[in-house]
């Protein structure tokens, strides 16, 4: 029975390899004795989120699968991925800081010298099974064998679309270390990962890899990969800090007042990969809006402009209702009338924070027309909000 492993707890049960493993042991001693490990859970910064979608199934169900709407949710055209190239790569970045966005929440990162892979998605589906699940929008922009060495992957949290079994097998057979939150090392161990190789953190904890230091710091979500959703490990957003530049990781997070306290104490970064897609009215606490993601920004940069933003988690999965190429359209707005730079490269395209920034719509070749839901023009000192060939009608 290919991709199942047998497995012993009183009955013996078959569970899917791509499921993971429950933390035990010395792990799961350790995580209850987490002070963010309480009435058996993990506990979100703030007190209770709501992880479940609000509202009657029915009603979340209509929007889903309402006939105007739907064909929105994805792009009207093939999406126009970057061709990275291995020699793309091999040279080193001329600032110090290059980064590539491979899609979703995957991001290369080559900081001060060294080589930070976050949340690396190469899988065709999010979801423990080849078959089913959300299925890539895009291709990946290159094999990940072409990525050459890395220093380090570093995990958010252990949802199908930020931990991908596939990928991490794969990466298992090479000499890379892996950060990871609380409790996700189980699932790595399963797959291949040799203990040696983890630095499992708690948040406020810190690791370093050669000249590197990686903190684990707050996030507003939850876990859970199998049938049981038991809260045993934990979700984070990542600080690296090399010699010369600082870089954030948000991983999935609604917008909670952390984000200040993470900037007073590991800021000003160089640049954000904030999450901004796969929001919605249903589950407001445990993702955010563009709007809430650039707050997120301006408060880790201490309230002012600075840096450079790159939204994450939007464009290569469909996991939410709102239209494909809203989240693009939303941040770029939202970062011109607060003056803050955004980067909005193709999947794929390399860029450096310090250099030219990418800023060209590129989805609007490959998108519906976007009805909005956010009105730009109502905020104090905005510019017009018009924009050739987008219907600009909202609600709000």
């Amino acid at each position: 029975m290919a991709g199942f492993r047998s497995l012993s707890s009183g009955l013996r049960t078959l569970v899917p390899e791509g499921f993971g493993a429950d933390p035990s042991g010395e792990r799961l001693a350790r995580i209850r004795r987490s002070p963010h490990f309480e009435d058996g859970v993990f506990q979100n910064p703030g007190g209770l989120a709501r992880t479940r979608p609000s509202g009657s199934a029915l009603e979340l169900a209509k929007v889903f699968f309402d006939r105007e709407t739907r064909p929105r949710r994805a792009p009207s055209g093939t999406v126009p991925v970057h061709p990275t190239t291995v020699a793309d790569l091999a040279k080193p970045p001329v600032t110090g800081l290059r980064l590539t966005w491979m899609g979703h929440s995957s991001v290369l990162a080559e900081i001060d010298g060294q080589r930070v892979l976050f949340d690396p998605v190469w899988g065709e589906r999010c979801s423990p099974f080849p078959f089913a699940g959300p299925r890539r929008l895009h291709p990946v922009p290159l094999p990940l064998a072409a990525l050459g060495e890395v220093d380090v992957v570093v995990i958010s949290h252990d949802h199908y679309d930020h931990l991908d079994w596939p990928t991490i097998k794969a990466l298992a057979g090479t000499d890379t270390l892996f950060a990871v939150p609380l409790g996700v090392g189980a699932h790595l161990e399963r797959w291949g990962v040799s203990p040696d190789r983890l630095r499992e953190l708690d948040w406020h904890e810190a690791t370093k890899v050669g000249g590197l230091t990686l903190t684990a710091t707050p996030a507003r979500h939850f876990c859970g990969r199998g049938l049981r959703n038991t809260q045993h490990t934990l979700w984070a957003s990542w600080v690296v800090a090399g010699a010369e530049h600082r870089i954030y990781h948000s991983g999935d997070t609604g917008y909670f007042d952390g984000f200040r306290e993470t900037g007073a104490a590991h800021g000003t970064f160089d640049a954000t990969m904030i999450q901004i897609g796969a929001y919605s009215e249903f589950w407001p606490d445990i993702h955010m809006t563009p709007e809430e993601g650039l707050r997120a920004h301006l408060d880790l940069q201490g309230g002012e402009p600075s840096g450079v933003l790159l939204p994450i988690h939007w464009g290569t999965f469909n996991l939410a209702p709102h239209a494909w190429a809203e989240p693009g359209e939303w941040t770029k707005d939202a970062a011109e009338a607060a003056g803050q730079a955004v980067a909005l490269p193709r999947p794929g395209e390399p860029f450096e924070p310090a250099g030219k920034v990418p800023a060209e719509a590129w989805w609007r070749g490959v998108s519906a027309p976007v009805v909005r839901s956010w009105d730009r023009a109502e905020r104090p000192g905005a510019a017009p909000a018009a924009r050739d060939g987008l219907d600009l009608a909202g609600d709000r």
